[in-house]
């Protein structure tokens, strides 16, 4: 397997590295694979002579506005790709649950399929501020280069230049992997290549509104949706643009942190040194839990942290170093951390992510305010991470350093009781990380695939830096869950201007019509 016989020291010295390539050697000789080239070469022929028929057929299906909580559109997304499944032979059908927009389910038996694949998308996407984009997000446009290199509006037609991007709101995140794989179907089909497995598609609708429904639609559906696989599409490939296999995410948590000063604001020339302030005492009270660092201080905080396997350390090792090009590429002069960016994402973060108090330039005012408040957000690891205890650690630091905690706005009596006091508002359960054993076989079996099929080595993730609702996959249905991102890293997923690079489309078509001949 190329990517995992390029050996390299680091994290361990090199005799780490030779133990676990040996054992990635013993697992891998246990099973035995096709040659995935034909397939994806065949995906790759049959795309050249149709990319015009991909684009609009793309076009098309960004076009429908998808936000979750606009039900009529999600609903119009949904029924459309059913229609899209039914021309290509699935059998599909919408799965409802009340309160939950229909989430896209669809088959196709293999006559020699033995396993049984499931591959996860979502189709909605994150609310849009249209007046930030440079053009309307609901109208797919092409470009020439991202916006922020200037790139110009050119007219949608083939011949297509694999630089060009395509910008609409999911064009990455995560309409693109929809395409890509009905693409790489028609691939198949054309060339009269049987799928060697299974094949089962959830398409869900609510991904980016936290998936709150999830848990109760895969148990209305538990055996409908069992596999041996669960393979999720979403997410961009590493930084380097080389491909990626991502074996886990982070966990996510977060809380709303406010604390008190004077219960009216009060000129600061007449009270300032005297009444507390309550932007000094928030950025205190912050300031013992975190690091300029990235370093977490509170006590008990790393208890459930169990250090990353002999093959995780490996796969790290093996990664291309993209933090030089990240600086720059970003403008941040230094990194936050002297962490890799690999090694720094399989930390436990603590990430303000906004903070509120009185105003700042021409609207400051000289005056001591009545509270601050600042949102943190948590990502959490696996092993094993739980948000019920990071809640339990983080309140109880925050009382050893001598605040009242309270979950709800302090009364007039606790003011006058309590010298400090601090108001602790969780944003909901929290979600645990989640991580497939690097091992696992059919783990093995898609990276062997994936890698043969492009020159440049496959990068094999531990985790990746996003949070994603797989626990509940694992927790439900049994079966472990893998990440296989397509879209560019420079995306702008989530933010205006999102885009894809044709290049990283035309690559999913190929991946995914040699993981669906070859597996």
């Amino acid at each position: 397997m190329r990517s995992q016989s390029r050996a390299t020291t680091g994290l361990g010295g090199t005799k780490l590295i030779r133990f676990s390539t040996l054992l990635v050697t013993a697992l891998m000789s246990v099973v035995s694979y096709g040659d995935p080239t034909e397939a994806a070469a065949q995906a790759r022929n049959w795309r050249q002579s149709h990319e015009q028929q991909i684009v609009d057929e793309f076009a098309t299906l960004l076009a429908i506005p998808n936000v979750a909580s606009d039900r009529v559109n999600i609903r119009r997304n949904a029924e459309h790709i059913l229609g899209l499944l039914q021309l290509r032979g699935f059998k599909a059908q919408l799965l409802e649950v009340e309160g939950s927009p229909p989430a896209v389910y669809a088959s196709r038996h293999a006559v020699a399929g033995r396993t049984t694949l499931m591959i996860y998308v979502h189709y909605d996407g994150q609310p849009v501020h249209a007046a930030d984009w440079a053009s309307d997000p609901w109208t797919p446009v092409l470009r020439d280069a991202p916006v922020e290199s200037g790139g110009t509006v050119i007219p949608m037609s083939a011949p297509f230049d694999p630089e060009w991007r395509m910008f609409a709101r999911s064009a990455s995140d995560d309409k693109a992997p929809i395409i890509g794989l009905l693409s790489a179907l028609d691939a198949l089909d054309a060339a009269g290549i049987e799928l060697s497995v299974n094949l089962k598609l959830f398409m869900e609708g609510e991904e980016e509104a936290g998936s709150p429904n999830l848990h109760r639609m895969l148990s209305a559906h538990r055996d409908l949706l069992a596999a041996d696989l669960w393979l999720f599409c979403d997410g961009p490939v590493h930084q380097s643009r080389r491909h990626q296999l991502a074996y886990g995410v982070r966990g996510a948590d977060g809380f709303d942190l406010t604390v008190y000063g004077p219960n009216r604001p009060l000129h600061s020339g007449h009270y300032g040194n005297w009444a507390p302030n309550p932007i000094v005492l928030l950025m205190d009270l912050l300031g013992s839990m975190r690091d300029v660092e990235g370093n977490i201080l509170i006590k008990g905080y790393h208890d459930e942290v169990l250090e990353i396997s002999l093959m995780e350390q490996q796969a790290v090792a093996m990664a291309p170093q993209v933090d030089q090009q990240l600086v720059e590429e970003l403008g941040i002069g230094r990194a936050e951390t002297g962490a890799r960016l690999e090694l720094a994402i399989m930390r436990p973060a603590f990430n303000l992510r906004g903070f509120q108090s009185g105003q700042v330039g021409s609207a400051a005012r000289n005056a001591i305010g009545v509270s601050a408040t600042a949102s943190v957000g948590l990502r959490l690891l696996v092993p094993a991470q739980t948000p019920a205890h990071l809640h339990q650690v983080i309140e109880a630091h925050i009382r050893d350093r001598g605040w009242f905690v309270t979950h709800e706005a302090p009364s007039a009596q606790q003011r006058n009781e309590h010298e400090r006091i601090a108001r602790v508002e969780w944003n909901g359960a929290g979600n645990p990380a989640y991580r497939t054993p690097m091992e696992t076989p059919i783990a093995q079996k898609i990276a062997q695939i994936v890698d043969a099929g492009f020159d440049a080595p496959l990068v094999q993730v531990p985790t990746m830096g996003g949070s994603l609702p797989l626990y509940m996959i694992e927790e439900v249905t049994g079966s472990p869950v893998l990440i296989l991102p397509i879209a560019n890293h420079d995306n702008n997923q989530h933010g205006k201007n999102e885009n894809i690079r044709l290049q990283n489309l035309w690559d999913a078509i190929e991946i995914y019509a040699a993981i669906l001949a070859e597996l």
